[in-house]
């Protein structure tokens, strides 16, 4: 159960926990596509081979560690080499990158997601924290927020408690006054859990849980745990 007497910053995940992903960057990358088909015919058929394009990528990662886990980078390079060994102009890089990215923070926020983040911002400091790289401020939603911690910023991603703490000090909180709030079972409560911080799952499809440690509270919606925390 929920300590509500200690909680005074609230960290939260996005991908999956705010929105679903999966929809969102397979249409950014059909965006890509498109947009790769008319300014670049020859690379847009070498991107449209998966297993090459993650090659390239995983290629392109091994040789460059910092970014590990810049998201952003690993895909606009990726798409840079692609241009260079198909003997397109490797500049269209930045504005094919640009079409994704703006693609890929048109999110559909899930439906709880908007009033949940109005009702949390309204009683604690929120802290995004995202392995990913949404923009919280392109979505529209940056004003729920008192600061952003992502992976490709900070250099490291969950479950590295290093980037939790990053977190809560932004939140300007101690690990063990956060409630961190995500869908990832290892990344997100696990992760936190051994920071100190209390943590809540949000299981949205309904899997069971498969660990030892127990979050301190599951919920399917952020409306329940608006609830909770307004009771």
């Amino acid at each position: 159960m929920l300590d509500l007497s200690r909680i005074k910053a609230i960290t939260l995940d996005l991908d999956d926990t705010l929105w679903p992903i999966w929809p969102t960057i397979e249409r950014a990358e059909q965006v890509l596509a498109d947009w790769l088909g008319q300014h670049a015919p020859a690379s847009a058929a070498l991107f449209a081979d998966t297993a090459a394009r993650h090659a390239i990528r995983t290629q392109l990662v091994a040789s460059r560690p910092g970014f590990k886990h810049n998201l952003s980078a690993q895909r606009r390079e990726t798409i840079r080499e692609v241009l260079r060994r198909c003997g397109d102009d490797p500049l269209l890089a930045e504005a094919a990158f640009d079409v994704f990215f703006a693609e890929r923070n048109r999110v559909t926020l899930y439906d709880d997601a908007l009033a949940g983040l109005v009702f949390l911002a309204s009683r604690l400091p929120v802290v995004a924290l995202s392995n990913g790289n949404a923009d919280i401020h392109r979505i529209g939603i940056g004003a729920y927020f008192k600061a952003s911690v992502s992976a490709q910023q900070f250099g490291v991603g969950k479950p590295d408690p290093r980037i939790f703490h990053a977190a809560a000090q932004a939140a300007g909180a101690l690990p063990h006054e956060v409630l961190h709030v995500g869908d990832d079972a290892a990344l997100d409560v696990l992760a936190a859990l051994d920071c100190g911080m209390q943590t809540v799952w949000v299981n949205r499809t309904g899997h069971a849980w498969a660990h030892a440690a127990q979050p301190h509270l599951s919920v399917t919606t952020l409306a329940e745990l608006c609830d909770l925390l307004g009771a």
